[in-house]
């Protein structure tokens, strides 16, 4: 069942005229120590420039010219999934081939610089054109066309990967990447998803590198035919035969979970939103997990949390651009109670941001609305001084 919070229509939206500092949160504050690794996250893989028009009435009809009222652009593929780590505070490392070319540019500098995310592990490949995709939004769903070149021959992944509390990896079936088993050899957890099968095979002996990894997060779909269970959550269950945390995301209905070390299980229903644009909300889910996780949270409570992030994400349009950090977070829990009619027992299962949360719930009056709009970035303009 859907929790019953209201959502937030067109008409409650309202711009800042301005960027905001984000709000600085630690999720990891309480357990950090001297001997920590340098990075709380690690994770590699191709970064896209995305092009978003948005605005969209309905979808483009062949032999016609289609305006769209909006555009942003941002670096896509796994940077929605690092940007969306940094943005809840984790300190971030990313490898991964940028083009020389200025796509390549505008991406390096808006995660370097705009989100502060480790790129010593990247490099630039000269005369690789960046791959770019174009992202067209409308009617709560997206229609994608992506062109690049054959990628760099070279791994983007480091043979000795930076150390890491945690990584996450995108499996592909049929093929192991050696550097998940060494960041797993080096004490760093593994939270591992999983994109579709083309082969069609849906074999879990082909994800060979899970035996490394601690955690699973395909959506229901995934986990059934991969396991052949006729439901998600006996899918859920029979995943922990292979790896020791599995989580499925259920759509519209939340995500369920099972931890095979403790026998614990969770289900938290999805939070009812006005979805403009699911791209990255997947990515967002599991930056949200991996963050309460880190942290040591209950299992509810990690689901909790990363279904809230997902579900902020799919009400604004892109994929790293829509990210919520820690002030479009406290945003929603300070508007959320303060609407009439919501159900006690739904806003209890969000209590616990209470702790997380109390700097960013000011009384003041100039408190930032909910939700607060992140400025669009485009190529066309440079950061301001």
């Amino acid at each position: 069942m859907t929790a019953s919070y209201a959502s937030v229509g067109e008409g409650h939206r309202r711009r800042t005229g301005q960027n905001r500092e984000a709000a600085r949160v630690d999720p990891l504050a309480a357990r950090r120590a001297t001997d920590d690794p340098p990075w709380d996250v690690y994770l590699t893989g191709d970064v896209f420039l995305d092009i978003v028009f948005t605005g969209l009435d309905s979808a483009p009809v062949r032999g016609t010219e289609s305006w769209a009222r909006g555009m942003g652009s941002s670096p896509g593929g796994v940077a929605n999934m690092a940007t969306a780590l940094a943005r809840l505070g984790l300190r971030t490392s990313l490898a991964a081939a940028f083009g020389d070319d200025h796509y390549g540019e505008y991406c390096w500098d808006a995660l370097e610089h705009g989100e502060g995310i480790d790129l010593s592990a990247s490099r630039t490949v000269p005369g690789w054109h960046s791959p770019v995709t174009v992202s067209m939004a409308y009617e709560g769903e997206r229609t994608m066309v992506s062109h690049g070149h054959e990628p760099p021959p070279e791994e983007p992944a480091p043979e000795c990967p930076p150390h890491a509390r945690a990584a996450v990896a995108s499996l592909t079936p049929g093929k192991r990447a050696p550097w998940i088993a060494q960041a797993a050899s080096r004490g760093t957890r593994v939270f591992a998803d999983v994109g579709w099968d083309d082969t069609g095979a849906w074999d879990l002996a082909g994800l060979a590198d899970l035996e490394h990894c601690e955690a699973f997060l395909p959506n229901a779909e995934e986990a059934m035919r991969y396991t052949g269970a006729a439901c998600p959550r006996a899918a859920a269950r029979a995943l922990t035969a292979y790896v020791p945390l599995a989580v499925v995301t259920l759509g519209a209905e939340g995500a369920y979970a099972v931890d095979q070390r403790t026998g614990e299980s969770a289900e938290v229903p999805a939070i009812a939103v006005e979805a403009l644009d699911p791209t990255g909300a997947g990515d967002v889910f599991v930056a949200g997990f991996v963050t309460g996780t880190l942290a040591d949270w209950p299992l509810a409570d990690r689901l909790a949390f990363a279904g809230l992030t997902a579900a902020l994400s799919v009400q604004e349009f892109g994929g790293s651009l829509s990210a919520p950090g820690w002030s479009e977070i406290a945003a929603w829990w300070r508007w959320v109670q303060s609407v009439q009619g919501q159900d006690p027992e739904a806003l209890r299962r969000y209590a616990f941001l209470e702790r997380l949360l109390p700097a960013l719930l000011p009384e003041a009056e100039d408190a930032a609305p909910w939700p607060l709009r992140r400025a669009v970035p485009t190529i066309g303009f440079g950061r301001s001084a």
